[in-house]
């Protein structure tokens, strides 16, 4: 048997998804009827403030609802009744939360009741954050066609635009770009006077990022037609997409236009400009564009080195970035947050090590201190090529500023010292490390003791394997014979044969 339903009751707004059948409707005072002129909204009945909007809830859910309602949300209510019930109450219940454009359009076929700008912009950015598109495109068609009560007068209400570029901003980025123009024709409509650059500059972005570049320069167009002065970020938009559609001439044309017309450019315009030269191997011209940003006064930021620098190393012009990188130093244009290790990295696999060290150097003497990788990258390729005073400088140089390396770099490095006959210097590099919060471990001493070892200096071995027993490292039989047999020319060390056992 089936059980009665009411009446279909559709949402205040036309383009919500089509009613569902419920079987309860909230009670209502007597006497309240729909607002004139909405369309298909059905008489309250008795005893609330207006039918629920259809909803798929069983009954004992649409019970539970009703309920939740009587309790957080009595009539008669006023906008700010209904925000805060949205705002505190709804968006955090585990059940309910999914309906709060339901109750937002049941509010709407109040006749007491009325949205003002409080309310739509919180259902609309609620409705945008969670992308519920069609939601939102019926929220905005009631707030055009019901506008907040501050828009009763002469003038329109202060927050229609910035809730519209919030709209237009959030089609935008899903793609929804003929939305968004619609909703940028309906705001031109209800505010006083002309969209603002921020409308604007959005609406051009939204077009290049999809590379609709012809629409972006009519909207251009059409921001000069309406007289409305555009920014530095308008242009930066538009020699981005002149850049990325190869369009260097227009791009350069349009960075004179924004300097002629008293906006000045910024790193952004610079860094965009050199980025689509580099990225079109027109190396000349982007190097050009880095010493003109200098000229003008702009400072470097750590994404134009990025940007340059890294752009010629990846193109295998590592010699000329390097040149580059010193002059940029001299001039005092390198920023501290660079990174040389893209630079140092392709010098060493070039072989070119020592230039690679001229240049680390240079930017040390400065105080532009090079990254803890990049000096581990150093260090591994004048080891790999045979410079273990470099390597060993240039590692005590690391420790004395506070950049201390990994345990692996630091080991190979005392390791190549021992091989090299320089135990006693591994050994100081091991305390200056200690100092600085990195201590040795069990390869550490080995490395040290077997260096003692070859070199014969039995006291200080001794003392180093001591200090490794007292400090933890207890290592296993063979390898401890090993230690004794290179210090003590095969005859072990009593003390030491009882310590190691007692460890």
């Amino acid at each position: 048997m089936k059980r009665k339903t009411s009446t279909l009751h559709k949402m205040a707004f036309r383009k919500l998804p089509k009613p569902m059948t419920i079987t309860k409707s909230l009670e209502t005072p007597s006497g309240v009827i729909p607002a004139k002129g909405t369309p298909n909204l059905v008489k309250p009945p008795a005893n609330y403030a207006a039918p629920l909007p259809s909803v798929s809830l069983s009954f004992t859910s649409q019970e539970q609802l009703l309920q939740y309602l009587r309790i957080h949300l009595k009539p008669p209510f006023t906008s700010q009744d209904l925000l805060n019930f949205l705002k505190k109450k709804l968006r955090y219940h585990p059940k309910f939360a999914q309906f709060d454009l339901h109750i937002f359009g049941w509010a709407s076929e109040i006749d007491s009741f009325r949205h003002d700008h409080f309310t739509y912009e919180w259902m609309i950015k609620t409705l945008a954050i969670t992308d519920r598109f069609d939601g939102l495109q019926s929220v905005l068609e009631g707030m055009i066609s019901n506008p907040c009560p501050c828009s009763d007068g002469i003038f329109s209400c202060p927050r229609t635009e910035p809730i519209f570029r919030f709209v237009i901003n959030s089609y935008c980025r899903v793609g929804r770009l003929d939305q968004a123009l619609v909703a940028f024709e309906n705001m031109r409509k209800l505010i006083d006077g002309k969209p603002s650059v921020v409308i604007y500059n959005i609406l051009i972005n939204g077009y290049v990022k999809p590379r609709q570049h012809e629409k972006a320069l009519e909207l251009y167009g059409r921001m000069l037609k309406d007289k409305v002065k555009p920014d530095v970020i308008t242009f930066n938009i538009l020699i981005s997409s002149y850049c990325r559609n190869s369009q260097f001439d227009l791009a350069l044309n349009l960075f004179k236009e924004m300097r002629i017309k008293g906006c000045n450019p910024n790193v952004v315009s610079f860094n965009t400009l050199i980025k689509g030269f580099l990225r079109d191997k027109k190396y000349k011209e982007g190097i050009s564009m880095a010493y003109e940003m200098l000229d003008l006064g702009c400072g470097f930021s750590s994404v134009t080195c990025e940007i340059l620098l890294d752009g010629l190393c990846r193109e295998g012009r590592v010699l000329e970035a390097c040149d580059l990188l010193i002059d940029f130093s001299r001039k005092g244009a390198v920023p501290d947050e660079f990174d040389l290790l893209n630079v140092v990295e392709g010098l060493c696999v070039k072989g070119k090590v020592d230039r690679a060290l001229e240049m680390v150097d240079e930017l040390w003497a400065k105080r532009k201190f090079p990254s803890l990788v990049a000096c581990t990258t150093l260090i591994e390729g004048l080891r790999g090529t045979g410079k273990i005073e470099e390597a060993f400088a240039l590692m005590e140089r690391m420790l004395k500023e506070g950049i201390v390396p990994d345990s692996v770099t630091y080991n190979c490095l005392l390791q190549a010292l021992c091989d090299a006959g320089r135990t006693t210097d591994a050994n100081k590099l091991k305390i200056l490390a200690s100092e600085k919060g990195l201590e040795p471990d069990g390869a550490t001493y080995n490395i040290l003791v077997y260096g003692y070892s070859r070199e014969g200096r039995r006291k200080e071995g001794e003392v180093l394997v001591e200090e490794m027993l007292d400090r933890g490292f207890i290592p296993d039989l063979d390898s401890y014979n090993r230690l004794m047999d290179g210090l003590c020319g095969g005859k072990k060390s009593v003390s030491h044969q009882r310590k190691v056992r007692r460890g």
